[in-house]
């Protein structure tokens, strides 16, 4: 199985999540996504983790996806560089917020990356350069994990892809869930067992494996079929967060 996790890390969205990035024109509705936000800390609750909220940020719109500022790994803290400008105040923001929480904090110095792009593998990470992540975003942090003894290697986002899990989710630490566009790169082959997304359903590819359970976005039937075969399954609708390019693992951090 996947990570074995203990807390997550969350935070409320704000009124402003209207202005929230969205690269098809969308605008999240407040009280929908706050709806299913409050829905989404239930599920994380009820598999175990201890949850904690931190307060929304109505200067930055998408504050609410805290994957992308930072990345935590048990009781270590990586504050990550965003790789759009209006973005950058979250990472000193969430920072100070999780001073009380993590004993180890780091920070990238150079170069841009985002949670987004980051896939934890137990030990490994796999960094997907794109729009929001570099190759100097990349090597900053594997300078900071090989010595925690961590490996990491770096892949391509597909073009047009936002982020990297954007195509991709870790179900085990043996079998990845990848659309066609991310299989056909190569990258995985002979690594991983593949679990290919069904056609149609690519915006559902973003999916969460936690303590036993595949948590997966509403209204994407075929991938929960698929999964279900041999896993517990929770559907949680996220249809709100989808309007601004994010999904079920750009809602918190989990160690």
């Amino acid at each position: 199985m996947a990570t074995k996790f203990k807390r997550a890390i969350i935070r409320n969205p704000g009124e402003e999540i209207y202005n929230a990035i969205s690269t098809r024109g969308l605008s999240p509705d407040f009280r929908k996504a706050k709806q299913q936000h409050n829905q989404y800390r239930k599920v994380l609750e009820n598999l175990d983790l201890k949850v904690h909220v931190l307060e929304a940020l109505k200067e930055f719109p998408d504050s609410v996806f805290v994957e992308d500022p930072a990345l935590v790994i048990n009781d270590i803290c990586i504050i990550l560089r965003p790789g759009v400008a209006s973005r950058f105040g979250e990472s000193k923001a969430l920072e100070n917020d999780l001073k009380s929480i993590f004993s180890d904090i780091y920070r990238i110095k150079n170069g841009k990356i985002e949670g987004g792009d980051i896939l934890r593998i137990g030990f490994h990470f796999i960094v997907g350069l794109s729009e929001r992540t570099n190759k100097e975003g990349a090597k900053n942090l594997g300078e900071i994990l090989t010595p925690l003894g961590f490996t990491l290697e770096i892949s391509k986002t597909p073009e047009g892809v936002l982020h990297f899990k954007s195509e991709c989710s870790l179900i085990t630490n043996e079998t990845i869930l990848a659309t066609e566009k991310l299989i056909e790169t190569g990258f995985f082959e002979n690594k991983y067992r593949l679990l290919k997304v069904p056609k149609g359903e690519e915006l559902g590819a973003n999916c969460l494996s936690i303590n036993g359970h595949v948590l997966i976005p509403k209204g994407f039937n075929k991938i929960a079929e698929l999964l279900s075969k041999e896993h517990k399954i929770i559907v949680v609708d996220v249809s709100e967060m989808e309007k601004a390019d994010a999904g079920l693992s750009c809602m918190s951090l989990r160690s």
